[in-house]
Order: structure tokens, then C-alpha cells, then sequence
């Protein structure tokens, strides 16, 4: 009896080749469409290519600090202003070291300049220190009847007075431009205002008891007495004198629009204690926008503890200072009772942008050391234009000199591989564009080169389809098997190349920082689409131009002609007849 005989791929397993055709066709009309809706028809380009604002900033040495400016500083600083930047919403933007004490921060065209100056060059240095004296423009009070900064460190309930009065001598003293900024919590206060002592039952202190003043109490109210906050220059000594103070250390500071300064106790809280911090819009009691503040663990029980003390002060006593890099940003005061939730806001008189800003630097944490932007310049794009003229001039040349090959070469199938080379194109340029508003990407140099070696990687996986489909020929058989036969073997030479080019991207976009990196993510894109383009595209208009008599009957103008591939007829070899009993016993 015959072995029965293995039966021909049925037409099925070709599959369909115009349901992927329409997928890809979809895919296209999809991302054009979405880059119109959008209202984007172009990359976003990087600051090479559409020129920015390049900033230098140069580390200061820290007093107490001699070995400061070290590589590990420089590094964490580098890390920091790069989140701060981003956080902006900027996206490749350049952030480097360069030598010893100099950090170089490129912001791409686009970036509002005065809001990236202000957050390369804070420091964020945050500390809540407790009000020890204030004043605005009253008499500066005596040295001896000015609490003692000294016994602030030593024990917090004797340096900070009384609980407020309905004084108004007591609250002039209050700063007019934060007096209507207020401290308060997202949950209840352990204490009810009216569990608060009264002034009447607040002890009073013993004049004979009152500690002799120190030199070092007089020297501070001296410096108190003379510093006058209107002027420009002495403010930012003073903010730079306290920005680098100890925190245990009392200071001297002024208002950010000068029109108060302070007497600062030593920091209870610390911005390091801040876990978090986000702009937030209040209506509900027309406060506008908000700082709110999340803190950790420990700075939860800190915050709680001083927020309690501060309760039963006078004013200006239990009111807490806001210090960020030497100069007060709010004195809130604490009337609401411990606060223990773990969360507080900073309101009044901030804007969408100065509230954004403010949270933005408080999330990343302060730099290790103070920087002064030693030169701001405009970038132009004139450079990087001319090299991007270059680049598309080397990538037309090599597009044209593969174009040549493949006409010279495969004829007909060149079609097929400019086909394919167009959609990939489409594709491509339609992600860069959407990427540009979704994910912040900038079309830079680099990235421009991984585009045009692109070009290479995906006419290779053409070729290795062409090749396998011409070895089936040249065993025998006609066209429609070929294709459907050659494909399974070049499949997986295609996959694998285009594993190790991804892979290859992928590994350089890990460990390599700045532009570098557009070179990796494009390259890497462009990979992935090449294997949607082979298995979407090339292979179903393969299979459907495999029906028509041009390439099918093999013309010599198809690149699939048997006499140029040294098949001689018939086309497809039949199998030989397996030897009967006979032929086997004569044998």
C-alpha cells in the first residue's frame, strides 16, 4: 500500500496579505492625523539645531568647608539641576561638568530664560527656623530686651516669649508683605484655638531672672540694627552669610522684596525632612495658589513638636520662618495648634509660575554647594544648522546610492524596497513629531545620524528577504512558493539582526548621557519600525505581487528572472518516484 503523500501548503497558509497592508495603511492615517489634531507638523529640535541659552555656573567655596567642591559634589549638583530643569517640562536639555568648579547647562529655544536661571542657579538650601525678631521699618528693638539667640539652642521655651496678644503694637511688628501668608495642615490640629492659653494666664517673665546678654547676643543686635534690607547689596550678603550658616547657628536675614528683616533661631526643620512638595490652586477660601509640603517620617515628628511650641508665643514669636538659601520666603504664624498631619502649605501672594517654581526646587532637594552663574550666553543655531545641512546631504547620497544598487541589482524588487523605505520614513517622521509634546523629545545631530543609519538597517532586512526568495528560485521552484517558503528562513535572520541592533541602542541610551542618547533612541525606534515595516508591508505586497504575471512569470525587468539566476526549465523540479520491490531486489 502507498504511503500516502504529503499534501501542498494550502492557499491559506499565506495568509492575507490585504489585512495587513490596511493595518499599516491605518497606522499611517492615524499618526498624521493625530500630528495635525495636535497642531505639530515638525520635530521638536534640540538646542543644536534651534540654538538656546547656555549657562556656566561656577561652585563657591563653603565657609568651614574647605574641601567641598569635590567630584561626588559636582556630580550630585549636575544630577539635581538636570531633574530641576526637566521638571520645567524641557527636555534635552545639556547638563555637564567642565573642569574642577564649572558645571554647563544648555536649554533648548522655547524654555522661558529667566525661569531656567532661576532654577540653575538656587541652591534650594530650605531650613524652617522660628522668628526671633522681626521688623519693618519700627525702631529696632534694645539689645537687651532682645530674646537671646543663644537660648534658643539651649532650650526652645525660652526664646520665643509669650503666646500672641491683641496687641496692636505686638502684630505691627509681623512682616506686611507675609503677613498674610499662614501655615495650617490637611488634617485637624491636635489643639483647638480656644485650648490655647490665654494671655492672661501666660507667665511673665521674671526681669530678674533674664540672662545677662552675651558679646555675642550684642554683636548680633548690632548687625540687626545696621542692616538695612532695601539695598540690594546688603540683602544678598546677608542671604549669603545666612545661606551658609550653620543651622544650629542664629542669623540675620532679610524678606525676599527686602522690606523686612529677621532674627532667625536655629533651624528646627530642615528641607531634607520634606518628602514632597506641589503647586496647588485653593478656592475654597480664595487663598490662590499654594505650596503644599509633605513630610517625611522625622521631619512629621520635628514639624509637630515645633508647630506646638510655637503655639503658646507671642508675636513675633510663633512665627516661623521660611528660609530658602539666606532669604525668608514666608513667616507664617502658627495659630491653629500643633500641627501633626504631616503636610502644611505656604500661601499668599504667589502666582501659577512662582508657586511651581518654588515646589519644583523644593522636590529635588537642595545642591550640595552654592554656585554663581558666571556667564549666560545665546546659543545660535547657525552652527548646527550647517551641520544639519551636511548630515542630510551625506544621508541623500547614501539613500540615492542604495536606490542605485537596488535598481541595478534587484530591478524590480527595487520598488518593493522604496515602497518599504517610504512607509518606514512616514512612520518615523510622524512618532518623531508626536513625541516631541508627549514625551518632550528634541530632534538633535545625533539623532539625525541614527535616522540615516536607519536607512541601512532596514534596506539590509530587504535584502535578506530578496536573497532567500532567489535561493528558492534557483532550487526550482516558481515565485508564489518561493515567497512563501523563503520567508520563514529570512524571518529569522531578520529578527535576530534587528534584536542585536536594538539591544545595541538600547545598552548605549543606558549608559550614556546628552545628546548621545538621541542617537540611541532614534536608532532604536527606527529598528522596531524596520520589523513592523518587514512583517506588515514588505512581506504581504510580496505575496500579492507574487500573483501578477510580471513577477510571477519571472520578466527580466522583475529581479526574479530563472535564466539570470542560472534555473534552467522547468521551474519546479518534481520529486523522483521512490524505487519499487523490483527496482530494490535488481539493485
Amino acid at each position: 500500500m502507498a504511503a500516502p503523500k504529503k499534501g501542498r501548503r494550502s492557499s491559506g497558509s499565506q495568509g492575507r496579505p490585504g489585512r495587513a497592508l490596511a493595518v499599516i495603511l491605518i497606522a499611517i492615517v492615524a499618526l498624521t492625523g493625530g500630528m495635525f489634531v495636535s497642531g505639530h507638523t515638525t520635530p521638536r529640535l534640540g538646542i543644536d539645531l534651534a540654538g538656546g541659552t547656555s549657562f556656566t555656573l561656577e561652585a563657591k567655596n563653603q565657609p568651614g568647608k574647605p574641601n567641598a567642591i569635590n567630584t561626588d559634589n559636582m556630580n550630585t549638583a549636575v544630577s539635581i539641576i538636570e531633574r530641576r530643569v526637566n521638571g520645567l517640562g524641557v527636555s534635552e536639555a545639556e547638563v555637564q561638568t567642565q573642569g574642577a568648579k564649572h558645571i554647563i547647562v544648555n536649554i533648548p529655544k522655547g524654555t522661558n530664560a529667566k525661569q531656567a536661571r532661576q532654577q540653575v542657579g538656587t541652591t534650594a538650601q530650605l531650613y524652617f527656623r522660628p522668628v526671633t525678631t522681626t521688623t519693618s521699618g519700627q525702631k529696632t528693638p534694645d539689645p537687651s530686651s532682645t530674646p537671646s539667640p543663644s537660648a534658643t539652642a539651649g532650650g526652645k521655651g525660652d526664646d520665643k516669649g509669650g503666646k500672641p496678644s491683641g496687641n496692636p503694637s505686638a502684630s505691627s511688628s509681623a512682616s506686611p508683605s507675609t503677613q498674610g501668608r499662614a501655615l495650617s495642615e490637611g488634617l485637624k490640629a491636635d489643639k483647638k484655638p480656644s485650648e490655647t492659653p490665654s494671655p492672661s494666664n501666660t507667665p511673665k517673665p521674671d526681669p530678674s531672672k533674664t540672662p545677662p546678654v552675651s558679646a555675642a547676643q550684642q554683636k548680633l543686635a548690632k548687625q540687626f540694627a545696621a542692616l538695612d534690607c532695601t539695598k540690594p547689596a546688603a540683602r544678598a550678603a546677608a542671604a549669603d552669610r545666612a545661606a551658609n550658616a550653620k543651622p544650629s547657628d542664629p542669623v540675620l536675614a532679610c524678606s525676599e522684596k527686602g522690606d523686612s528683616k529677621f532674627v532667625l533661631g536655629p533651624s528646627e526643620v530642615e528641607g531634607t525632612d520634606v518628602d514632597d512638595a506641589s503647586a496647588v490652586f485653593e478656592s475654597q477660601n480664595g487663598a490662590g495658589w499654594i505650596v503644599q509640603l509633605d513630610f517625611n517620617g522625622k521631619g512629621s515628628k520635628k514639624f509637630a513638636k515645633t508647630t506646638g511650641e510655637l503655639t503658646t508665643k507671642q508675636s513675633p514669636q510663633n512665627r516661623f520662618a521660611i528660609v530658602l538659601d539666606g532669604e525668608v520666603v514666608s513667616d507664617p504664624e502658627v495659630t491653629q495648634g500643633a500641627i501633626t498631619g504631616g503636610r502644611a502649605t505656604i500661601s499668599g501672594g504667589f502666582t501659577q509660575q512662582s508657586s511651581e517654581d518654588l515646589a519644583n526646587v523644593l522636590s529635588y532637594g537642595a545642591l550640595p554647594l552654592s554656585f554663581d552663574i558666571a556667564d549666560e550666553t545665546t546659543v545660535s543655531a547657525a552652527l548646527g544648522g550647517e551641520q544639519l545641512d551636511a548630515g542630510l546631504i551625506a544621508g541623500a547620497i547614501g539613500l540615492a546610492l542604495v536606490v542605485i544598487y537596488l535598481v541595478v541589482y534587484y530591478r524590480g524588487l527595487a520598488l518593493v524596497a522604496m515602497a518599504s523605505l517610504g512607509v518606514s520614513a512616514i512612520l518615523t517622521y510622524t512618532i518623531m513629531v508626536l513625541l516631541g509634546p508627549g514625551i518632550g523629545f528634541a530632534l538633535n545631530l545625533p539623532a539625525v545620524c541614527g535616522a540615516i543609519v536607519a536607512i541601512g538597517i532596514t534596506a539590509d532586512s530587504f535584502i535578506v528577504y530578496f536573497e532567500r526568495i532567489r535561493d528558492e528560485i534557483r532550487e526550482g521552484r516558481s515565485l508564489r512558493p518561493a515567497v512563501e517558503r523563503g520567508w520563514p528562513r529570512a524571518r529569522r535572520t531578520i529578527l535576530v539582526s534587528d534584536f542585536v541592533s536594538f539591544l545595541a541602542a538600547a545598552v548605549l541610551y543606558i549608559v550614556t548621557v546628552g545628546k548621545v542618547q538621541g542617537f540611541a533612541f532614534t536608532l532604536g525606534l527606527t529598528t522596531l519600525l524596520d520589523v513592523a515595516v518587514v512583517f506588515l508591508f514588505t512581506k504581504p505586497l510580496m505575496t500579492i505581487l507574487a500573483r501578477r504575471p510580471f513577477f510571477g512569470n519571472g520578466h527580466s525587468w522583475s529581479g526574479l528572472d530563472p535564466k539570470r539566476l542560472g534555473v534552467t526549465p522547468p521551474l519546479r523540479r518534481r520529486r523522483s518516484a521512490a524505487p519499487g520491490p523490483a527496482d530494490t531486489k535488481e539493485a
